[in-house]
């Protein structure tokens, strides 16, 4: 096990060919951009240029790497090649030259959620994981994941076969029974993988640019090899598949042109920390905090829900004199009083221009002066509706 500094092209020639099971490679993107990151103490930046003369230039540099990279993989050895839409496109054709168009095995995508957008189009939330075997013999162990919640049980546990007319359907017996299937695990770990990004306040984050979860590497590296096995990393960068090799007893060689990094990579591997998802463990639904009330409530006002705030429910998605709008619902069982404060309360941190309190349970009229004028308070529609009936049955009743 060894990180080694100095330039990829210069230092996998001197690795023993076929000693590797995994190669993966994070390598420049052709972002034509300088890269660079402050750790959180602002004592160290760490920085790397992805600036190339041309394109020409960029994707020969790529081939070399290549070439020495399947000169190290074992005859049943994969090698998992990280890119963006910067070059994916040619990067793939690389790959089909050096390593064969039938040893093509997987388009990965990692996907991840985004906040902004600073250019005209679409988000970029994603980035791309091409997955190439030295041989059509490599090693590959299966993953398995939960079974969709929309898939009902005869799904899981009933045989199905192809009918002549290429349907599926149920497999059944010569007496018409269904035949049920052999014992399942689960479904094939699938080509998309919703792993989140690493969260700027995770404990395993070090301050390096283009840094990866170890949770996305860890997945990689069960996939190709066993424990024992050797992953190589030609551009290890802050050491994140050192780390997950280590933690996974796998050997490892990482290379850096770098000295910071492959002392970054160092510092990590003596003290491995790994950051567990709460998103992946817990499921993304269970931070919905908001009813399908509250969600009706807040489509109606084309305002943004917000799950995670005491006192916000949602924001118009306008903005008043360039300022946002926050919106509360009444609770039930709340005063309009209680209401009212916690929405002025959380609003005052947000420099909201306008408040919205939708009133929907309380039949009282707040003796409580307030002087914040730009607070409104609206009657839900079912509040409204509840008024009217109760209004008309009062009518009914004294006539």
């Amino acid at each position: 096990m060894s990180v080694l500094n100095g330039n990829c092209l210069a230092l996998l020639p001197t690795l023993k060919n076929e000693s590797v099971q995994l190669v993966y490679l994070d390598p420049p993107f052709f972002t034509q951009k300088n890269h660079s990151l402050t750790t959180r103490d602002n004592i160290t930046k760490y920085s790397f240029s992805d600036c190339w003369e041309s394109r020409v230039e960029y994707l020969n540099f790529i081939r070399e790497v290549l070439q020495e990279c399947r000169k190290k993989l074992r005859d049943d050895g994969s090698i998992f090649l990280h890119c963006d839409k910067s070059a994916s496109h040619h990067l793939r054709i690389l790959l089909d030259e050096i390593f064969g168009e039938d040893n093509f095995q997987s388009e990965i995508i990692w996907a991840y959620k985004r906040w902004s957008n600073a250019k005209k189009g679409l988000l970029n939330s994603h980035q791309t994981i091409f997955f190439y075997s030295k041989t059509a013999d490599f090693k590959f162990n299966f993953i398995y994941t939960d079974y969709s919640p929309t898939t009902n049980i005869d799904q899981i546990l009933q045989a199905r076969e192809r009918s002549e007319n290429g349907k599926s359907v149920y497999q059944r017996d010569q007496r018409g029974q269904v035949i049920l299937a052999s014992e399942k695990k689960g479904v094939p770990l699938p080509d998309v993988w919703n792993i989140p990004f690493l969260n700027p306040k995770a404990k395993e984050r070090a301050g390096y640019p283009t840094q990866k979860p170890i949770l996305l590497l860890e997945r990689i590296i069960e996939i190709a090899t066993n424990e024992g096995d050797c992953v190589l990393d030609p551009f290890c960068g802050s050491g994140t598949t050192l780390v997950a090799a280590k933690l996974l007893n796998r050997e490892f060689v990482g290379i850096d042109v770098l000295s910071t990094a492959v002392e970054l990579s160092k510092k990590r591997l003596a003290n491995p920390i790994r950051s567990n998802s709460e998103l992946l463990a817990k499921g993304e639904e269970t931070y919905l905090e908001k009813s399908d009330y509250e969600r009706n409530i807040l489509k109606t006002l084309n305002a943004l829900p917000v799950e995670r705030n005491n006192g916000i429910d949602g924001f118009l998605r306008q903005y008043i004199d360039g300022l946002p709008v926050s919106v509360r619902i009444q609770k039930t069982g709340e005063t309009l009083e209680a209401a009212q404060r916690a929405l002025v309360e959380a609003s005052r941190s947000k420099h909201c221009s306008y408040m919205i309190l939708v009133k929907t349970n309380s039949l009282e009229n707040s003796l409580f002066q307030w002087e914040e004028e730009k607070l409104l308070v609206i009657d839900s529609l079912d509040f409204i509706l509840k008024n009217r009936l109760n209004q008309q049955m009062t009518t009914v009743q004294t006539a």
